[in-house]
């Protein structure tokens, strides 16, 4: 098999994530204080691809491309692709066409994390070679995804984009791998209801055209990213595989468990629970920061409790009697109150919102 590229899609609106994403790319907002498309791009790196396309929309390509730069911060090469609409996976991969020419590739969606990686199941393609290799995975409510159906030998014999009435419960993982026909397939296939090249009809294209389509069940997680829960989620994964390193400083505080206190943090009276990560430049004073929490750099948390949250960038927290709890605050956010009686507070807040709780 030819040298393997790789596809990204980091398009889209985003809207499941609002208001987070009226200001920022979905695929930039950070788990673990790391944007979710970096763990894609190293995921791509670590199975030995070292040219990589990247969709983008004209809305936040340019901050995309400021984030992830030229690839060089991650040992490879990187080309952007714009996609000018939204029009389907499938339209992104006839997007690409140029970047990807006669090489076999994987496809990644940019809003998407699958712990183990792809570096087992590239060198499964590259070794036995079908026409595609999709990853699925048991899901509670497959009418939300693109469904797979086995036949009794395994094979994958029906594919179904959101069906009403599920045939099974494995969907479709947010990672491709295709050779070239993914072309004739992706231009065989008409829009679908909701205007979109559907990459499931591509890929059922190729089964109807007795080309060769192994499917591979993924044991390990996998996340879809695309809204607060999952981000949440996803936060917990990460920060469950944590490794303790603290690099700040601590003035009468107290970490406990798997806890990164980055360079430049600065923890005064100040208790964080594992596993968490402090940003760096992040200031905490008489705070209490529990666990699966991930306070971004330049942080400011004061007289204020937080866990099972992600407090982007820039943002301050300060003078609660509550709780904050399961939260995603974005950048440059400020969070104040005045005495009230304590409760457990929950935000979505978009980026350089102000909220006053009275």
């Amino acid at each position: 098999m030819k040298k393997l590229k790789g596809l990204i899609l980091s398009g889209g609106k985003g809207t499941r994530l609002r208001p987070i994403t009226y200001t920022s790319a979905k695929q930039l907002v950070p788990v673990a204080n790391k944007p979710v498309l970096f763990f894609g791009i190293e995921a791509l790196a670590a199975a030995g691809i070292d040219e990589i396309g990247i969709i983008i929309a004209p809305e936040t390509g340019a901050e995309i491309r400021e984030a992830a730069g030229d690839g060089s911060d991650f040992g490879v090469s990187i080309t952007y692709i714009e996609q000018d609409e939204p029009l389907g996976l499938a339209h992104a991969v006839l997007t690409a066409e140029d970047f990807l020419a006669d090489s076999p590739f994987v496809m990644y969606l940019g809003d998407n994390l699958l712990r183990d990686g792809v570096a087992d199941l590239v060198e499964t393609f590259r070794s036995q070679e079908p026409d595609a290799l999709i990853l699925l995975t048991h899901v509670n409510d497959p009418e939300n995804y693109g469904v797979a159906e086995l036949d009794g030998d395994g094979r994958v014999a029906r594919l179904i984009e959101k069906p009403h009435e599920p045939g099974s419960n494995l969907a479709l993982v947010g990672v491709y791998m295709f050779t070239p026909a993914i072309f004739d397939a992706a231009r065989a296939i008409e829009p679908s209801g909701r205007n979109e090249l559907e990459i499931t009809d591509a890929i059922q294209w190729l089964v109807n055209s007795k080309m060769r389509v192994d499917p591979h069940v993924v044991s390990g997680w996998w996340k879809d990213t695309g809204q607060v829960a999952d981000m949440l989620q996803a936060n917990h994964l990460i920060l469950d595989d944590l490794q303790e390193q603290i690099d700040g400083e601590l003035v009468d505080s107290k970490v406990e468990g798997r806890v990164v206190i980055e360079p430049g943090a600065r923890l005064e009276r100040t208790t964080v629970r594992g596993p968490a990560i402090i940003g760096a430049g992040a200031v905490l004073a008489d705070a209490y920061i529990g666990p699966y929490t991930a306070i971004g750099p330049n942080v400011r948390i004061e007289r204020a409790e937080i866990e099972y949250s992600i407090v982007l960038e820039g943002s301050t927290v300060e003078k609660l009697d509550g709780r904050v709890e399961a939260s995603l605050i974005g950048k440059n956010v400020r969070i104040t109150r005045g005495a009230m009686m304590p409760r457990a507070y929950r935000f979505v807040a978009g980026d350089n919102a102000e909220i006053m709780i009275l």
